[in-house]
């Protein structure tokens, strides 16, 4: 009966070693990502672009850069550099997520950065460029469109933002 308490109350502290369930929701979103990403692919044209609202179209661009085509038309070693970069990146944050299991918001964080990550990765070695096609802009506005982006980016971006709350949490503390 201790044993099993002892279980309980580890799980219920957030010290559970398993980094399955991290690595299930790293996988749900490369699934998700890889869906979306081939579906457009396949009814889009290149540059095609179909207004969806007012303010949001889809479009099938291609960005062989990093955020916001960073990049992006250079002769083709970034190509292999930001894969490398992404593969070390998944390396860690695996190491990461299995020395802080337990830990569920900063889980959260690294799982949905490594899904977006694993994701992009994927589209680098199939094509040699990420595929983006959400176009969100300002309507009636002479600003030009925030460069288009996945779910792999959505899922990048809102881990960074997990794990900044983190943080904050942690000091908070």
């Amino acid at each position: 009966m201790a044993s099993k308490q002892k279980s309980i109350k580890m799980f219920s502290s957030g010290q559970s070693a398993s980094i399955a369930p991290w690595l299930g929701i790293a996988a749900i979103i490369v699934l998700i990502d890889q869906i979306t990403k081939i579906t457009v692919n396949k009814m889009f044209t290149f540059g095609e672009s179909v207004p969806v609202t007012s303010f949001f179209n889809l479009v099938l661009a291609y960005n062989k850069g990093a955020a916001f085509s960073f990049l992006a038309n250079e002769s083709g070693w970034q190509r292999y550099v930001f894969t490398g970069v992404a593969i070390a990146a998944v390396i860690f944050i695996t190491y990461l997520l299995k020395r802080h299991a337990g830990q569920r918001l900063f889980c959260w964080a690294l799982a949905l950065i490594l899904g977006g990550a694993v994701g992009n990765v994927i589209d680098r070695v199939l094509y040699g460029h990420v595929i983006d096609f959400l176009d969100f802009y300002i309507p009636n506005s002479s600003l030009p469109h925030w460069p288009a982006f996945n779910v792999a980016d959505m899922a990048i971006v809102g881990g960074a933002i997990l794990f900044v709350i983190d943080e904050l949490r942690r000091v908070g503390k």
